[in-house]
């Protein structure tokens, strides 16, 4: 019986129009409000209009951009409601996690989780934002790992990117990069002891941090927030 080979998905130029565009917007490099050209991008890209047309609207579907018709394309701004909503279910989903990773972690487990931390002190010493938070979802992955709980990670996944690029700019901005690696430590170490309540504590004080980053981005920024609805 002949063994079929699998196909390699193949990539189309909406595609490489929207990992581009994703990462200047993850980044901060396209900021909230800022409008993007349909026209520049196909020409930048050299291609017809049309996969820059799907890439916009695979981004609006992720929260990213507001596509308007007649008017022009930009970068999605912030929403304190969304942004609120966002951090309930995430809060929910983490203390479940944290419970059952104290209760579950084993040796292999508390090694991963001391790989990570190195790994993170590691991007403070380069000063490397972009690492920096690649490797903090990476945490926070392992966690749900060791919690037996990997599905957990995609509600993770998609709550933590709605507020991703406020992360990235209160690390760029206030160097929290420490005192977010010590909060990993803290949650690291109640995991290993099997200590849910202190993990849990923990946990919700490192998602607490970034209430005070929004607020201060709330009136530093005060453009990256959609108007109040009347």
């Amino acid at each position: 019986m002949a063994m079929s080979t699998p196909i390699k998905e193949r990539r189309t130029s909406a595609d490489d129009v929207f990992d581009y565009l994703h990462e200047e917007i993850a980044t901060m490099r396209l900021r909230p409000g800022d409008k993007i050209s349909e026209a520049d991008l196909a020409a930048r890209f050299g291609i017809s209009r049309q996969p820059v047309r799907d890439a916009f609207s695979r981004l609006a579907t992720h929260d990213l951009l507001l596509i308007r018709p007649q008017r022009a394309t930009e970068v999605k701004r912030f929403s304190k409601r969304e942004i609120e909503k966002s951090r309930f279910v995430r809060t929910a989903i983490e203390r479940e996690v944290l419970r059952r990773a104290s209760e579950k972690c084993d040796a292999q487990g508390a090694a991963r989780l001391d790989d990570s931390l190195k790994a993170q002190e590691q991007a403070i010493q380069k000063d490397d934002v972009e690492l920096f938070g690649s490797l903090d979802y990476e945490f926070h992955k392992i966690l749900c790992g060791i919690a037996g709980a990997d599905y957990a990670f995609d509600v993770i996944l998609t709550e933590k990117a709605k507020v991703d690029r406020l992360c990235i700019l209160g690390l760029s901005k206030e160097n929290n990069m420490p005192g977010l690696v010590e909060d990993h430590r803290n949650i690291a170490e109640a995991v290993k002891a099997h200590q849910p309540i202190k993990a849990i504590e923990h946990g919700m004080f490192h998602l607490s941090r970034l209430d005070e980053t929004i607020e201060r981005i709330a009136i530093t920024n005060a453009n990256y927030f959609d108007a109040p609805v009347p």
